[in-house]
């Protein structure tokens, strides 16, 4: 058997495992909690309506954002933003989605960590984490390019 055989099979065993892992993951409970709060914040008309008006604010604030903190309603717009935010967070199916979300995040966050950590221990995962915290060569952190 020659190595391009081997990796052939090698490949091919993967994607089963993988497809195997994907099965395992949209049977597990942190799935069906995300579908199921997913769901009822779709399903509910008045979270809707917030909804379309947090798009709407957003949007909103898109067009401030162009221009910062230059814009004459710049930090209006943005705190509209986060007042409908933060109406949002009053409906228990949106603060259930929002935590179900997160941990689906988290377990596959984690799940990706694993693999790569496994190929090797310098490999680059991303990452949903909207503060990231910085390294790398771009971003004036240290960096191991050479």
């Amino acid at each position: 058997m020659s190595v391009t055989e081997l990796k052939t099979v090698d490949m091919a065993q993967l994607l089963t495992y993988a497809y195997e892992l994907g099965d395992m993951i949209n049977n597990s409970t942190a799935v069906s909690d995300y579908l199921y709060w997913k769901r009822r914040v779709e399903e509910d008309p008045e979270i809707q309506a917030f909804v379309r008006k947090l798009d709407a604010q957003k949007e909103l604030f898109e067009e401030t954002e162009r221009f910062g903190h230059y814009h004459p309603n710049y930090h209006e717009a943005k705190d509209k933003v986060a007042q409908v935010e933060k109406e949002l967070e009053q409906f228990e199916a949106v603060r259930k989605f929002k935590a179900a979300e997160k941990e689906l995040d988290d377990i596959l966050h984690q799940m990706s960590e694993t693999i790569a950590y496994s190929v090797s221990d310098t490999i680059k995962v991303p990452s949903n984490d909207p503060n990231p915290k910085g390294g790398g060569c771009g971003s004036g952190g240290s960096c191991s390019c050479g």
